[in-house]
């Protein structure tokens, strides 16, 4: 891939510290680039590549595990084989429901994914499924953080500003350490993520269920221990209006409705 498949884009920079990141009309920030470079972008006039910050792809600490934004999903699939976290399954799953080839695993990036904020972006769905939270580099030179959850604000929409780059992904410990379980659901066997619900119960017995690809942003519901359908029927009804469900081509708002309440009664009954 290179900037001449992009026929408007004129300057491609490689970043090589943060003063490099300057945003200006037609500028747009590259990761790994398999979204951007796969239609046209008009739009488009200058390329910023973040690889060349060199940011360490993952790294451990005792607080739980940061994600640069340019890590791969390669890298995030192959944590499964660690062992080193309970939710370490996770990890693979969410990798997995992301409509790719293994050749686009190596290049799409975790922060493109998360930037790019559709429905059924698979790592939306892992980070906020383990509360994640994103630290941004803001354009006025400050870092904010803040979860996930409250970072994609709707369907391809988040709240990163003209000049705002995402550096990194945090998730805590105590979320690593959790048992989880995890479901999704396709129209056809291939098919893009029409609902995935991820269930978590933490070490003191909370429960944290989390829907995307159903909804037009990320919905998460915390309860103090696992519900009996009833219960969770009606949480789900009460936490999630009907509005928040969409139609498109991977399928309708009721029927993702539906669907959601069943698996997330098949995760309450996998984790008790």
């Amino acid at each position: 891939m290179s900037a001449v498949d992009l026929h408007t884009v004129t300057d491609y920079r490689v970043a090589r510290e943060r003063a490099d990141l300057v945003a200006g009309p037609g500028t747009a920030y590259v990761g790994g680039g398999t979204w951007l470079f796969s239609e046209p972008q008009p739009h488009l006039t200058r390329l910023v590549d973040l690889t060349g910050l060199e940011w360490p792809a993952l790294t451990v600490t005792e607080d739980g595990l940061e994600i640069a934004a340019t890590c791969t999903v390669e890298r995030i699939a192959d944590l499964s084989d660690s062992g080193i976290w309970t939710a370490a399954p996770l990890f693979r799953q969410c990798a997995s429901a992301l409509l790719a080839s293994w050749k686009i695993w190596k290049r799409a990036t975790v922060g493109g994914n998360l930037c790019l904020s559709f429905p059924a972006g698979a790592m939306i769905s892992l980070a906020t499924a383990l509360d994640g939270t994103v630290l941004i580099w803001s354009a006025d030179g400050t870092e904010r953080r803040l979860p996930v959850v409250d970072f994609v604000t709707g369907i391809a929409t988040n709240v990163l500003g003209a000049g705002d780059v995402l550096r990194s992904i945090h998730l805590p410990v105590r979320a690593l350490q959790a048992r989880t379980a995890f479901r999704k659901i396709a129209l056809s066997p291939l098919g893009r993520s029409g609902v995935a619900v991820i269930g978590r119960q933490d070490r003191d017995g909370r429960v944290t269920l989390s829907v995307t690809a159903a909804t037009d942003r990320p919905r998460v519901l915390v309860l103090d221990r696992i519900p009996d359908r009833r219960e969770l029927d009606a949480t789900l009804r009460e936490r999630i209006p009907d509005a928040a469900y969409y139609t498109d081509a991977h399928g309708a708002a009721d029927w993702r409705r539906a669907v959601t309440t069943v698996l997330a009664g098949e995760i309450c009954e996998e984790l008790s």
